[in-house]
């Protein structure tokens, strides 16, 4: 992989797909109801870090692979993980709740931690840090 990580673009549509489709069938569905600007902007800072460099990858602070077998590994994880997020929004659909919460904020935080390490990424791991902990934290206190 040079500059740009096709790998990640299209791990990043797919997560992407059900959170569009939800929206446009939920149009007028407002469910934030935890109001923090600090904490907002900085899971906001998080998602679109990690939307960029889960995608381009910046000289320097991306190192590639760095195992044997790590495309196998990273796109193996990745897509079981991407396939455990269609199955809880299927299963969450039209409910709410934790379960839902939780389960549709740790498995995209999840997907991009891993991808960072995977990729010895840096930039990435700082952002999905920072998109994990306020992105859960946002979505338990909405539930």
């Amino acid at each position: 992989m040079n500059w740009f990580n096709y790998y990640g673009l299209a791990i990043m549509a797919v997560i992407m797909i059900p959170n569009i489709v939800y929206s446009i069938k939920h149009k007028d569905n407002d469910s934030d109801t935890y109001k923090n600007k600090i904490v907002t902007v900085a899971e906001q800072i998080g998602r679109y870090g990690c939307f960029v460099f889960m995608i381009f990858n910046i000289p320097y602070t991306y190192f590639n692979f760095w195992f044997d077998y790590a495309l196998t590994v990273y796109l193996s994880v990745n897509g079981a993980l991407c396939l455990a997020y269609f199955i809880f929004w299927i299963i969450c659909w039209n409910k709410n709740g934790k379960l839902k919460a939780l389960s549709l904020s740790i498995i995209p935080s999840c997907i991009f931690l891993f991808s960072g390490i995977a990729l010895a990424n840096i930039p990435l791991i700082f952002f999905s840090v920072l998109f994990a902990v306020f992105h859960i934290f946002i979505s338990y206190k909405n539930s």
